[in-house]
């Protein structure tokens, strides 16, 4: 049995070909429109860690909980597009959630799980049923989803500014603290009502911005 510690490496590289190159978790419309600076985005990644990924990470940790029992996950998905307004987010979520599913079908086939995620999961979906498939807890997999917008993030600013790369690295382990704060938030949900909710109006409304946008590196 593959090594949880290895798996999460693994889902966590930036190299992992479900697409995540194209996004830039909001960073892009961002600075396009002015709200944010280069030496903001440690707050920036602080606020994404508060608030949207507590809903991708939340959601993920109760799609796993809810595969390893054989409940329905269309509550969660539903849990999860309530708290998801825009629909350009959405979409860019669907996105990555179809390149995960292709790479979880080639890596555990026959898993009686996947095929109900249907054709378009979004990607936290996704996220939780290959934990539940693949055997890592609740903690890694919240770790996964804070380090994978962290990393979106940084490379997205190592095309976006003039930066120093190990500005980056010095990003993530600063917010450390944060993602270990979110997996105490999250990790023990079980009920697709118990997803967190918190808003994030400006990143929302830039995203439906960059949609329409039609000079830019990434998706969302």
């Amino acid at each position: 049995m593959t090594s949880p510690d290895l798996l999460l490496a693994l889902l966590a590289d930036a190299r992992l070909p479900v697409g995540g190159h194209t996004q830039s978790a909001g960073l892009e419309p961002a600075l396009a429109h002015g709200a944010l600076t280069p030496a903001g985005i440690p707050a920036y990644l602080r606020a994404r860690l508060a608030t949207v990924v507590a809903v991708e990470a939340g959601t993920a940790v109760v799609a796993r909980a809810r595969c390893l029992v054989g409940d329905d996950l269309a509550p969660v998905e539903d849990a999860w597009a309530a708290r998801t307004p825009s629909a350009p987010l959405r979409q860019a979520s669907r996105r990555l959630g179809r390149g995960y599913l292709r790479l979880a079908q080639r890596l555990w086939p026959g898993t009686a799980a996947l095929p109900a995620l249907g054709r378009t999961p979004p990607r936290p979906l996704v996220l939780g049923v290959v934990a539940a498939t693949a055997g890592l807890d609740a903690a890694r997999l919240v770790r996964l989803c804070a380090h994978e917008d962290v990393a979106t993030v940084g490379a997205a600013a190592l095309k976006l500014v003039p930066l120093d790369p190990a500005d980056t690295v010095a990003w993530t382990l600063a917010v450390h603290p944060e993602v270990e704060d979110l997996v105490t938030r999250v990790a023990h949900l079980t009920r697709p009502d118990d997803v967190p909710a918190g808003s994030a109006p400006l990143v929302e409304h830039h995203s439906v911005l960059h949609d329409r946008t039609q000079q830019r590196l990434f998706h969302a």
